[in-house]
């Protein structure tokens, strides 16, 4: 009697590959031809009207000087030219500091906060992601709680600091606030608590010291990582006009000559055009050349220890 008791209260088990499959099943049926026309036809729509602005950045630097303060103000541009181009080389070369200076300004300055931040960054977070130390969590609430202030907030501050450091009127004075960005060490821990404790403990059993485990291990693992992080980085940095702390001419950025040639008028326009299209054109190839390896998933994003 108790065994057919038991048989009685015993419910069937469905087993988990065929229940997975069966929910999968469940959901492709529950999408319809409709809905999935709806929702590409959104993504087209968002698509579009976010590459808009650098169709539009493309046109305006090809368009003659009626075009561009043309009402109703078009996209495309129906008369191709150079010219601003040109405008934009006679211009700088008037000036007594050379075109190219300010772009040799712009590459250091964007260069080096950008491979700084990284490197100082994930050195900050290697310690915080995989090491135990008292204070560790009070550190990493300071860290999330500068992300909550604009730069604005601490720009008094940062200046009188600079100011204390004697490295005014100096390129540091750009690339070492760099350095202190809060979001990126905060990237950089979370993507290095996804690694395995097993991969730095196998190579400590292999006599590796910390600085192999993390320059050979962690940073190749972490490699989409730092590669976004350096986009972002790249971004900001190449949009400093220097204005704060540079004084010297030759040592002012790229963005600092577009504001300069944009407040000249309506007769500079063409250039003013042309320059935004080479401001904008950089971060996007840099863009294009990272993405590969950006949209990567980590190569230890299936392991468990």
């Amino acid at each position: 009697m108790a065994k057919e008791k038991l048989q009685k209260t015993e419910t069937p088990k469905i087993d988990r590959p065929k229940k997975k499959l069966f929910k999968k099943r469940a959901k492709q049926l529950n999408r319809s031809v409709a809905g999935n026309t709806l929702l590409f036809a959104i993504m087209i729509i968002c698509g579009l009207f976010m590459v808009l602005p650098l169709v539009m950045i493309v046109n305006n630097a090809l368009k003659p000087l009626d075009e561009l303060y043309q009402f109703p103000p078009k996209i495309f541009v129906r008369n191709p030219t150079l010219e601003n181009f040109s405008d934009l080389f006679v211009l700088m070369n008037d000036s007594w500091v050379p075109f190219s200076r300010y772009i040799l300004n712009t590459i250091i300055i964007t260069g080096g906060g950008m491979v700084g931040h990284v490197i100082v960054a994930s050195l900050a977070a290697y310690p915080l992601a995989k090491n135990k130390f008292p204070g560790k969590d009070i550190l990493f609430s300071m860290v999330v709680l500068s992300m909550m202030f604009s730069w604005t907030v601490t720009q008094i501050p940062q200046y009188l600091i600079i100011s204390w450091l004697h490295i005014n009127n100096n390129y540091l004075a750009l690339i070492l606030p760099a350095f202190s960005f809060g979001m990126g060490l905060y990237l950089m821990k979370q993507f290095m608590e996804q690694l395995p404790d097993s991969l730095m403990e196998s190579a400590r059993l292999d006599g590796a010291n910390e600085w192999i485990i993390f320059w050979k291990i962690v940073m190749p693992n972490v490699k989409p990582a730092w590669l976004t992080l350096a986009i972002f980085q790249f971004q900001q940095m190449w949009g400093n006009t220097g204005s704060l702390f540079l004084r010297d001419e030759q040592l002012k950025p790229l963005q600092f000559a577009l504001q300069q040639i944009t407040a000249g008028g309506i007769a500079r326009a063409g250039a003013a055009a042309a320059v935004t299209f080479i401001i904008a054109a950089v971060p996007i190839t840099f863009f294009l050349i990272c993405q590969s390896n950006v949209l990567e998933t980590m190569t230890t994003s299936g392991m468990k220890d």
